[in-house]
């Protein structure tokens, strides 16, 4: 009998599809940087026919919004790095969550507020991501949101300063006193901190000691051994130093929302249709089994990216990380 073939994204519905009792896992993110996309009415159909309940965006764009109105899919809304410095105004931070939140509250139904996108300590948007959180979050208060909606942050991994092996994870001293307090403000609050995890580039980057199975989650037997829990592959490893990170930092039961993961099919070493299906294949598999550290513990992790996107840059590469080309095909098939 001839192989089956399914399609990438209809292998997300298994996993979107969890007992009631469970949080859904899986989204993806929709990046729009890019001048061939289609409406964002047909985004969100091509979410509705694929089953991606989840979605991230970068900015409060109001055609999107006016699309998600009854759709159902939980949204987690991004504030543009450009806009911290405003919403560290009370007032600003204010009017944003009546224009960008209220104004479409019950219809869109938000789930997170990532204030800003992989800051570094050194930024001058450093110092403005604890204030703007701290308005926003006041706001959400006000309206008395707080529960159904976190507000966050999503940080890049690079923000540690040692990741190996996974239990000596450790901010780096550049980044303590930036990521220290925030961490903080997310455990009074109870919200989540955003990660955005790439095997991708760690692989690429010491490809000298970092295997490329390890990286696509095809290794056989445990390359790394950490005392009594062994690691299969590198997406667990960055998540537990990550973890071990916030355990030294006094935060060891936050929780941790992949913000962004993915692998691009084109442009650069590695970066292979073969080699982006086989990860993203394997991280869907692998969401609900946890990691070493926090066996079972379901990872809700948001795939990046729905399309490919032909005005990012620098690198070729990021112009290849869509699931679809902005034609609405998918780029994957896989036999099963």
């Amino acid at each position: 009998m001839a192989a089956a073939v399914l399609l990438l994204v209809g292998l997300l519905l298994p996993y979107l599809k969890l007992t009631a009792a469970q949080t859904r896992p899986i989204g993806v993110c929709y990046g729009r940087v890019a001048n061939n996309l289609p409406s964002d009415q047909e985004v969100v159909d091509l979410y509705h026919a694929n089953g991606i309940t989840k979605m991230r965006i970068y900015d409060p764009n109001e055609p999107t919004l006016q699309a998600l109105r009854g759709s159902n899919i939980e949204l987690m809304l991004g504030v543009a790095n450009g806009d911290l410095q405003a919403l560290s105004d009370p007032s600003a931070a204010s009017s944003w969550v009546q224009n960008n939140i209220l104004a479409f509250t019950p219809d869109v139904v938000f789930r997170y507020i990532a204030v800003g996108n992989e800051i570094s300590p050194s930024d001058h948007a450093a110092s403005f991501v604890l204030p703007a959180m701290q308005n926003i979050y006041n706001a959400i208060v006000s309206a008395n949101l707080q529960d159904q909606i976190k507000v966050s942050t999503a940080i890049q991994t690079s923000l540690l300063g040692n990741s190996y092996p996974p239990s000596a994870g450790s901010f780096a001293d550049n980044a303590n006193s930036y990521i220290g307090p925030i961490v903080q403000f997310l455990k009074q609050t109870g919200a989540p901190l955003l990660a955005n995890v790439y095997p991708y580039f760690s692989y690429i980057g010491d490809t000298k000691d970092i295997r490329l199975d390890y990286a696509l989650f095809t290794s056989q037997g445990t390359p790394v051994q950490d005392g009594s829990l062994g690691y299969q592959n590198l997406f667990d490893a960055s998540l537990d130093a990550l973890y071990s990170a916030l355990e030294k930092a006094g935060v060891p039961d936050l929780e941790v929302v992949v913000s962004e993961t993915g692998w691009p099919s084109e442009g650069g070493e590695a970066a292979t249709v073969d080699n982006a299906s086989t990860y993203y294949k394997n991280m869907i598999n692998h969401v609900s089994v946890g990691t070493p550290k926090r066996p079972g513990k379901v990872i809700e992790t948001y795939l990046f990216a729905m399309f490919d996107e032909n005005q990012k840059g620098p690198a070729e590469t990021e112009r290849h990380f869509g699931l679809f080309s902005p034609n609405k095909q998918s780029k994957y098939e896989l036999d099963n």
